[in-house]
């Protein structure tokens, strides 16, 4: 790592009393009954003075560990502290003044040069287990913490943020310009503007010192480059991934373990790359949630390359559903052909016998009862997409008697009209009415002229 420095000044001044962070950030009351808020970090308006304050109270989220020995050791009985940054960079600090420090509270550091801003998250004997997990040597030189953030402070440190966005631009011409193949993902003020760290993204390495000076002499701070990879710029900028959530990596994942090829092969999942890479291009870091899962599962699972044989054919694996333990064969090694699905313990069963010399009569298990599928009956037509249509009757129109006069009147054409309809015979479906009348209505028979006949 590669850094030019410029000197910068610490703001060593007592003119103002130190003002804890746990009551009104606007107007700096630092009174805890002031803000009336819930203490999970809502806007709400101060009490004493109308700002619309904030009130700190527990830092939350990704990175912040459970405090689960609270109330029992805290600041008081332990020098460790643990302060983070921008960025998800942390620090751990000696109290060495023994301040009254608490989850949340904004404080001053030691840095180099000069001072940094951090935020308290984490008090007492916890410290140690971070620092272990942090992989820090017991005899590592802490710096310390100076004090709780003045106004002053807090002044200094907004104006070096509000610097960092327009910092990333120009940076970023810069290194277009010198031709280097980088991106500069985000730039990071030190809490008093003396030093900036510019984080960067490469696949290659990159000769970066002449692009440290032009930095240097561009925006007149201490510069340190810092190389980060794509799963770590892609937890910073965020987004949704396809399971309709907020993408692990920036939400609660607080570091990242290599992914490979074979956690998907482990869960049979389809090897295509568009969907086993996530949003950084990497393969998604979820595949490692379950493959300790479905590797334990599998060992119930009979190997997938030994064959059934029954007395009609020869079975081959085709698929396999590992967390419900079911298995499925087929008749023709590379195509669904007679499938059949079997429980592991039934494939386990077949495989025994084959290899006494036997051959079973099926695959499936002779004692399992088969549950009758249930058709789906629609009781009250909810499902019928048509039940809000109204069936569309067309109506003859009644034709007014001025309509009638209007029409031209060919008293030849009626005539000629009426005569075919009485000749032609009546043709087409009766009407359920008329059909209804005739089944009702008795055949009346012909009278024989020679029954009952006296003559005769």
């Amino acid at each position: 790592m590669s850094d030019i420095v410029v000197d910068g000044e610490t703001n060593q001044d007592q003119d103002f009393p130190p003002v804890r962070q746990d009551g009104c950030q606007d107007c700096l009351t630092g009174k805890v009954e002031t803000c009336q808020s819930c203490g999970s970090g809502d806007e709400a308006p101060c009490a004493s003075c109308g700002c619309p304050g904030r009130h700190a109270g527990s830092p939350r989220g990704k990175l912040f560990a459970t405090n689960w020995l609270e109330g029992i050791s805290d600041a008081s009985d332990h020098e460790l502290v643990e302060v983070q940054f921008k960025n998800t960079r942390k620090g751990y600090y000696r109290n060495s003044s023994h301040l009254d420090l608490h989850l949340g509270d904004i404080v001053a550091v030691e840095a180099a040069p000069g001072h940094d801003i951090g935020q308290i998250t984490m008090v007492g004997k916890l410290v140690d287990l971070q620092i272990r997990k942090a992989n820090l040597r017991p005899d590592h030189e802490f710096k310390k913490v100076f004090r709780i953030a003045r106004p002053s402070d807090l002044e200094k440190f907004e104006e070096a943020k509000a610097r960092e966005q327009d910092t990333m631009i120009r940076s970023r011409k810069i290194a277009e310009s010198l031709h280097l193949n980088m991106k500069i993902g985000d730039v990071e003020y030190q809490g008093d503007g003396a030093k900036a760290i510019f984080y960067y993204i490469a696949d290659e390495r990159v000769d970066f010192r002449k692009l440290i000076r032009v930095l240097a002499d561009t925006f007149h701070v201490r510069i340190e480059m810092k190389q980060i990879g794509a799963r770590q710029e892609a937890g910073r900028i965020g987004g949704i991934g396809p399971c309709g959530r907020p993408l692990c990596c920036s939400s609660w994942m607080t570091g990242f373990v290599s992914v490979a090829t074979s956690a998907a092969r482990f869960q049979d999942l389809s090897m295509n790359p568009q969907k086993l890479a996530g949003q950084c291009a990497k393969l998604k870091c979820c595949l490692n949630f379950e493959v300790d899962t479905y590797m334990e599962a599998s060992h119930a699972l009979p190997h997938r390359d030994i064959p059934l044989e029954t007395q009609d054919a020869t079975y081959y694996h085709f698929k396999s559903d590992i967390l419900g333990g079911q298995l499925t064969y087929s008749t023709d090694k590379h195509a669904p052909v007679n499938c059949v699905t079997i429980s592991a313990r039934r494939a386990s069963e077949v495989i025994a016998a084959n290899k006494r010399g036997e051959k079973v009569e099926s695959l499936s298990d002779p004692n399992s009862l088969v549950a009758e599928k249930k058709e789906f009956v629609d009781l009250v037509g909810q499902d019928n997409i048509n039940r809000f249509d109204k069936s569309k009757r067309r109506k003859k129109r009644k034709t007014s008697p001025n309509e009638r006069a209007a029409q031209p009147q060919n008293p030849n054409g009626d005539k000629q009209r009426r005569d075919n309809q009485r000749r032609r015979p009546q043709q087409g479906p009766q009407q359920p009415e008329q059909k209804r009348e005739q089944k009702q209505r008795p055949q009346r028979r012909q009278k024989d002229p020679y029954k009952n006949n006296p003559r005769n």
